[in-house]
C-alpha cells in the first residue's frame, strides 16, 4: 500500500493499532499464566480485559471512517510478544521470571503509549474530535497500566528477584 495523504496515514496507523491490540488480547492471558506473583497475574489478566475493550473501540473508530480492519500484523508488537514469551519460558525462578515479565509488559506499554499519543496528535490535527476523545482515553489507560507495573516492580517484584 502506498500512503498519499495525512488522513490515509492516520487510518493506516489505526488499522495497525487494531492488529497490535488483537495480538495483545491473545497474548496477555498466556503471559499472565506465567506470572507467579498473584498481584502481577491479576493485573495482567485485568489488562487483557481492558485490551479487548480497547480493540473494540479501535474497531468502532475504523467502522466510523468506513475503513476495513484490514488484515495486517504489527511486526513490532509481534516481536515484543515473542520476546515476552521467550523470557517467560527461559527463566525458572518465579521471582526472576516475574521481573522479566514486568520488563516485557512495560516495553509493550511504552510502545502503545507512543502509538496512541501519535494517533491522538494526528486526530487533533485532522479535526477528528470523536476519535481524539477515544484515543486520549485509551492513552490514559495505557499510562495508568505502565505506572501500575512500575509501582509493583519497585515495591515487591524487583526486591524479591534480587534475593
Amino acid at each position: 500500500m502506498h500512503v498519499t495523504d495525512f488522513r490515509q496515514m492516520y487510518l493506516t496507523e489505526l488499522q495497525e493499532t487494531r492488529s497490535l491490540e488483537e495480538m495483545l488480547s491473545d497474548a496477555l492471558p498466556r503471559i499472565a499464566d506465567k506470572a507467579a506473583d498473584a498481584e502481577l497475574k491479576n493485573g495482567l489478566e485485568e489488562h487483557a480485559s481492558q485490551t479487548r475493550s480497547q480493540l473494540e473501540r479501535v474497531r468502532r473508530m475504523l467502522e466510523r471512517h468506513g475503513v476495513a480492519p484490514r488484515e495486517h500484523k504489527d511486526q513490532s508488537m509481534a516481536a515484543m510478544v515473542e520476546e515476552a514469551e521467550k523470557w517467560a519460558g527461559m527463566i525458572d525462578e518465579p521471582n526472576l521470571r516475574d521481573a522479566g515479565l514486568i520488563a516485557s509488559a512495560q516495553r509493550i506499554e511504552h510502545y502503545e503509549i507512543a502509538i496512541y499519543g501519535t494517533l491522538a496528535a494526528w486526530a487533533k490535527q485532522l479535526g477528528l474530535n470523536e476519535d481524539l476523545d477515544e484515543l486520549l482515553s485509551i492513552l490514559d489507560e495505557e499510562k495508568a497500566e505502565d505506572e501500575r507495573l512500575t509501582t509493583l516492580a519497585k515495591r515487591q517484584i524487583n526486591p524479591h528477584a534480587v534475593q
